[in-house]
């Protein structure tokens, strides 16, 4: 009995089986392995489906018009005139907009604190470099522990307050910047 109480001990002693032990010792035997502290990951599957519409059109019209004449008669002789002012303006206007973008993802992120109510903020950041362009990911928001799902994620649709950034940075998105010219215009214009 010794013997196996001292296997015992030396085992737990070893730091990956003890560190293992103490985190899931707070967990029941049969519940799923789900964050619920802070410290603790979560992966986030980013699929977020955007599309928005706007259509206006404008036409307005005003015209104004203004006449005059006269008689002047002196004698035999008679000098008429007459004369008139016109003025109108018109103007039509058309605007159509249309953007319609996925976006599909996976990023572990940390439970950074629990809130009062019992929902866990997160944050995460992940960046890649693939032949040159970097691509870093910024996620944060708000998760309801009923919304994490058995294997421990979430969908980015069930993130409250959520901030997901998507910036790339290479020669790709250098080509696609307009020229220097080209932006000097637009401040002008």
């Amino acid at each position: 009995m010794k013997k196996i109480i001292l296997i015992f001990l030396i085992l737990l002693s070893s730091s990956e089986l003890y560190s293992q032990f103490i985190q899931n010792s707070s967990r029941s035997l049969f519940s799923d392995v789900r964050a619920f502290k802070p410290g603790d990951a979560i992966t986030v599957l980013i699929m977020e489906d955007t599309e928005a519409g706007n259509a206006a059109t404008t036409s307005s019209s005003r015209s104004t018009s203004l006449e005059a004449g006269f008689d002047f008669n002196a004698g035999s002789s008679g000098t008429r005139g007459g004369g008139g002012i016109n003025t109108g303006n018109g103007h039509q206007g058309r605007g159509n907009t249309s953007r319609s973008e996925k976006i599909r993802s996976k990023i572990s992120v940390k439970v950074m604190e629990v809130v009062d109510n019992g929902n866990l903020r997160i944050e995460g950041t992940r960046t890649t470099k693939v032949n040159g362009e970097l691509q870093t990911i910024i996620l944060k928001g708000t998760v309801r522990p009923v919304d994490i799902t058995t294997d421990n994620s979430i969908y980015s649709y069930s993130i409250l307050d959520l901030t997901l950034y998507i910036e790339g940075d290479g020669s790709v998105s250098e080509v696609q910047e307009p020229g220097l010219i080209t932006k000097f215009l637009r401040i002008l214009f």
